[in-house]
């Protein structure tokens, strides 16, 4: 396994400078964002999509360092109901599938989007409860008419390039837990995988080790974020997990993003790192900063001490005592 990191944290230090800061800390790869939700401070894709020179040129700024690119991410929603929303989802997506097949990085991370509810809808629709029984009705819609036809054709040209896709499993958008991101799988082949990241596991009440055990062995884990969650019970009974208020107000909400030990300990840590490669993720455990009690640098370089020390580097061997 290696230690990798999403660099949007950073996105207001130039590409050199993060890349420095980031291996002084022992990164070993890192995920770049290429727009959407992300942006792409890291990478002008327009600029090296058109220029091979500037292509070799943005390589070396990572192979000169030591570094892989574990993933491109253009986290969006190209099932918005706002065709403009929607298209400009959709070109990020399709230009960050061709640049990483030029440059052999092996998985796109995003978000599966969500649809709205009939073709008339001007906002997302999120169905999140079986009745009354229009929900239904809705999910079926968005699964049949946008879900399912929209990544089979995207699917066909991930295949195309050798790229596999990492569907985030995030609350908000269709694919948000092990048994939705399975049904996309098994409607559109093994190019669909999760970007896993057990922080929205947690919220949803979900043991993200046993998420891991589930989608490990069918394979479906092709990348991994690395970040926690802390649940505050007294709050969680006031709003249920499902809160909607904003991430700014910690204090009263249910729960909130942390970084990596601040929401469960280590050995829950190692146990879902022992899952991965029980499973056999043997990748990059890229970490994501977005906790609101931290600073960006503080963050990041506790997440880097919590998680050196439970990486398993080394080839497992032979069972020598059996």
């Amino acid at each position: 396994m290696k230690l990798g990191v999403f660099t949007v944290l950073y996105s207001k230090k130039p590409l050199p400078e993060m890349l420095d800061h980031v291996a002084a800390k022992g990164i070993e790869a890192v995920e770049i964002g290429t727009g959407g939700y992300p942006g792409n401070a890291h990478c002008p894709i327009d600029e090296l999509l058109a220029d091979d020179a500037k292509l070799r040129e943005y390589e070396r700024e990572f192979s000169s360092r030591g570094l892989i690119i574990s993933a491109f991410s253009c986290h969006g929603n190209p099932l918005h109901p706002n065709k403009q929303i929607a298209a400009e989802a959709h070109e990020t997506f399709m230009k960050t599938l061709e640049l990483a097949h030029r440059l052999g990085v092996p998985v796109v991370n995003t978000f599966s989007g969500c649809p709205g509810d009939s073709e008339d809808a001007k906002y997302p629709n999120w169905p999140v409860a079986p009745w009354p029984n229009e929900f239904q009705e809705v999910l079926a819609w968005q699964w049949e008419n946008k879900v399912i036809p929209y990544w089979r054709e995207a699917g066909r040209e991930a295949e195309k390039r050798r790229v596999k896709i990492g569907i985030e499993l995030h609350g908000g958008f269709s694919v948000h837990t092990p048994a939705t991101l399975m049904r996309l799988r098994k409607a559109v082949g093994e190019v669909i995988g999760a970007n896993f990241d057990p922080s929205h596991m947690w919220w949803q009440g979900i043991d993200p080790v046993q998420a891991v055990l589930y989608l490990g062995k069918a394979g479906a884990i092709h990348h991994f974020h690395a970040k926690d969650t802390s649940l505050d019970v007294n709050n969680i009974n006031i709003h249920g997990v499902t809160d909607m208020q904003p991430y700014s107000n910690m204090l009263d909400r249910a729960w909130q993003f942390r970084t990596v030990g601040y929401g469960h300990d280590m050995k829950v840590w190692a146990d879902m790192i022992s899952a991965l490669r029980l499973v056999g993720y043997d990748y990059v455990i890229s970490i994501e900063h977005e906790d609101g009690l931290m600073s960006i640098e503080e963050g990041f370089t506790k997440a880097v001490q919590n998680l050196q020390p439970i990486l398993m580097k080394e080839p497992i061997g032979d069972m020598w005592w059996v």
